[in-house]
């Protein structure tokens, strides 16, 4: 029975035309990206704008993100490492080991919840002056992450569980889980900061609350009977070797993601040794405009993965040659569209963050520097993530490094040394193009030597 209705669930990857399914699966993550960034975007704009110390409340809250962005990197570990073995064991009409890949990753994100959490509250205050804070900024910094923090294990299990949900074929449910706690979210945050007079304590009270009905609504989707690979109570499993390969697999969205971290930690402490306190707010703003329009780029690619994993599995060649083609021609585009609109009219963005003058006045130019070359991410993010979907681990976690850390810190060290301040700034186009150009030719190189040559022996 279970047979049955995956094959019901699973039989449109391998049979329906690829931009029926990119469209049908893609357009739902993207708006589940979006929606998701909203989390701790919306506090931000909340609290950007809060009479009199919204500049530094939003810089002081900025300062928080290295930390979170952790947090979010062990559920994507798990989540995005998961989730394509287990595409692929559909693939394969293998639910045994489809159903041991969910029981172990519940167990591992409750477990990394736990021990970040007790990290993190210990060493908060130290961490966040060595990010960058100010002493006008960390009582900000302080309080926001205080309370986020409590919510950790619900951060794990909405994050790294609802790539679960997609990769089964329900992308509309995996919507509805960041839908409906970032609709929380946007509800709560004025009343927790405006109404009951809580300020920033209040924005992370909100998003915790938020993050829990998100949490929830996945596990007990999981649990339910529609889907396919369900968390069972009665057979839970956890293997070690499971662990392994979704660590394996899932090692390069982390280090995607931590080194973000990693990377605002160097931005931050830089522009507050050669500027002020405006710089670093002016990078909190840029990072946030930047999360938000970086996002339909990972749905598109979140959308894209079950199909070209399936396939993989299923063993159609020419089907995983349509759907990392479209993809990559669909992000390119995205992207330079980006790019125009952030050369044209970044006080748009800006100003929806705070309307300080010396803030804005700050953060206009610095926003065109940072973006110069962000059409060149639509190549970079479409063939790393094509790596990843086709279950090349390695090359997709040098390409994760090369981009950020062998390209984008060591240049944000030195660029400052000789153009001052906006050194900071310059470095990220430098990186982006590059890592982009390094990324295509390395794809390029990959798809001639192993799945054309697979095709035309299966041809034979």
């Amino acid at each position: 029975m279970e047979l049955d209705i995956l094959a019901a669930q699973t039989n449109d990857l391998g049979t329906l035309p690829i931009k029926k399914l990119l469209l049908r699966l893609a357009a739902p993550a993207i708006l589940a990206q979006l929606i998701n960034v909203l989390y701790n975007i919306v506090d931000r704009i909340y609290i950007g704008n809060m009479q009199g110390i919204g500049h530094l409340a939003l810089t002081g809250v900025g300062l928080t993100f290295p930390i979170i962005t952790l947090i979010s990197a062990f559920a994507a570990m798990i989540g995005m490492g998961g989730a394509p073995l287990m595409s692929m064991s559909l693939g394969e009409k293998n639910m045994v080991r489809a159903q041991k890949i969910l029981s172990t990753c519940m167990a591992a994100l409750i477990v990394l919840a736990v021990v970040l959490t007790a990290v993190f509250m210990i060493w908060k205050r130290p961490f966040l002056f060595a990010f960058g804070a100010s002493g006008d900024t960390i009582s900000y910094a302080d309080e926001y992450i205080s309370i986020y923090l409590l919510g950790s294990v619900f951060v794990m299990i909405s994050l790294g569980l609802n790539s679960f949900i997609t990769a089964q074929g329900f992308s509309k449910m995996g919507m509805l889980t960041v839908l409906i706690g970032a609709a929380a979210n946007i509800v709560l945050d004025p009343i927790f900061i405006f109404v009951f007079q809580l300020g920033v304590r209040g924005a992370a009270i909100a998003t915790v609350i938020s993050q829990g009905i998100s949490a929830a609504w996945v596990l007990l989707f999981l649990f339910g009977k529609k889907a396919t690979v369900k968390l069972r109570r009665k057979t839970f499993q956890f293997e070690w070797k499971v662990l392994l390969s979704v660590v394996a697999l899932g090692i390069s969205p982390f280090i995607m993601q931590s080194t973000e971290s990693l990377v605002m930690i160097v931005l931050n402490s830089q522009l507050q040794r050669y500027g002020n306190d405006y710089y670093v707010g002016a990078m909190t703003i840029i990072s946030s405009v930047s999360q938000i329009t970086m996002m339909p780029l990972m749905g598109l690619a979140q959308g894209a993965q079950p199909i070209i994993s399936y396939n993989y599995g299923a063993g159609q060649l020419g089907r995983v040659r349509q759907g990392y083609r479209l993809l990559i021609r669909v992000c390119v585009i995205y992207a330079t569209i980006l790019w125009l609109s952030c050369m044209l009219i970044p006080q748009i963005f800006i100003r929806i963050f705070n309307s300080d003058p010396q803030l804005v006045s700050t953060a206009v130019p610095a926003l065109r520097i940072q973006m110069g070359m962000i059409f060149a991410m639509g190549v970079q993010n479409s063939c790393q993530q094509s790596f990843l979907a086709l279950g090349q681990a390695k090359i997709s976690v040098f390409l994760a490094l090369l981009r950020k850390v062998i390209l984008l810190i060591p240049l944000a060290l030195i660029f400052p040394l000789f153009m001052g301040v906006n050194g900071v700034f310059y470095a990220q186009p430098v990186a982006d193009i590059l890592a982009a150009t390094s990324t295509a030719i390395c794809f390029a190189l990959f798809c001639k030597k192993h799945l054309h040559k697979q095709e035309e022996t299966s041809a034979e």
